[in-house]
């Protein structure tokens, strides 16, 4: 990879709290909050992605460029081999909608709503581009949210969904169980 992704030195002068081997971060992306952060063996994040709050990531795990994940106290959680394509959000904190308090950073906590729950993407998921993801969702393993889907409930495992908000669409081929035990075997 070119020098557009930290170097191993530079990674470990991040403070992430843990990072593996094979790891390349864009030198254009955002992290805040580094020390809650885990990064597994074989992960690429690409240009302007912004990373903040508690979040894990798996192994062979790839975030495309401009997406965006709000771990917030709670997590982000991306199992091995999933997915997240250019410009997607993931959400495990939001602010409350409903009028019943203030929203935004610059106001003090006591007086705003806010929802924060875990999200887990699942082993084998893959987001489509576009595709927003809310607080509490898990994402069963490889199932497949295509391009500019809303997740607002979790979803079963192996399953293609879309829309907004998303609904299944059809079942998800399990060849790549059989393609991923061949991969780890070379």
């Amino acid at each position: 990879m070119s020098t557009s992704f930290y170097q191993a030195q530079e990674l470990a002068e991040l403070g992430l709290k843990s990072y593996g081997k094979n790891v390349f971060v864009s030198r254009k992306c955002s992290i805040y909050g580094a020390s809650n952060i885990s990064i597994g063996n074989n992960v690429r994040i690409d240009d302007f992605c912004v990373l903040s709050g508690k979040i894990e990531i798996g192994n062979f795990v790839h975030i495309a460029a401009a997406s965006l994940l709000f771990g917030g106290g709670q997590g982000i959680v991306m199992k091995d081999f999933s997915t997240l394509s250019s410009r997607c959000a993931v959400y495990a904190k939001s602010d409350d909608y409903s009028g019943m308090g203030l929203t935004n950073p610059m106001v003090p906590d006591e007086f705003k709503k806010v929802y924060e729950a875990k999200v887990i993407i699942g082993r084998h998921a893959i987001i489509g581009s576009g595709t927003t993801i809310l607080p509490g969702v898990e994402i069963g393993e490889g199932s497949s949210v295509g391009a500019m889907g809303l997740v607002t409930k979790s979803l079963e495992a192996w399953g293609i969904f879309v829309g907004l908000p998303v609904r299944k669409l059809k079942d998800r081929d399990k060849k790549i169980l059989n393609l991923e035990k061949e991969f780890l075997a070379l």
